[in-house]
């Protein structure tokens, strides 16, 4: 099992979230965009210049900022 912040993550990888390091604000927030620890998410777009990172989380695409997606820990699926 190999942890990694999300914005370390490829694009078109599948990965599963692990943990969030932040408060519970920040949670709240993930939660309700349905990013939750234990769930598996897709990343489909990853820029490395900065931008935000989108994921397929269920059924939604969500955009991520680049701040908080360094905060997400998850394990990447190979």
């Amino acid at each position: 099992m190999t942890k990694v912040k999300l914005t370390k993550v490829n694009s078109n990888s599948k990965c599963r979230v692990l943990s969030f390091e932040g408060g519970p604000n920040m949670q709240t927030k993930l939660e309700n965009l349905g990013i939750r620890i234990g769930n598996e998410i897709t990343v489909v777009n990853s820029s490395f210049i900065g931008g935000p990172i989108t994921v397929l989380a269920g059924n939604t695409k969500v955009a991520i900022g680049r701040k908080m997606a360094e905060r997400i820990i998850v394990e990447v699926r190979k």
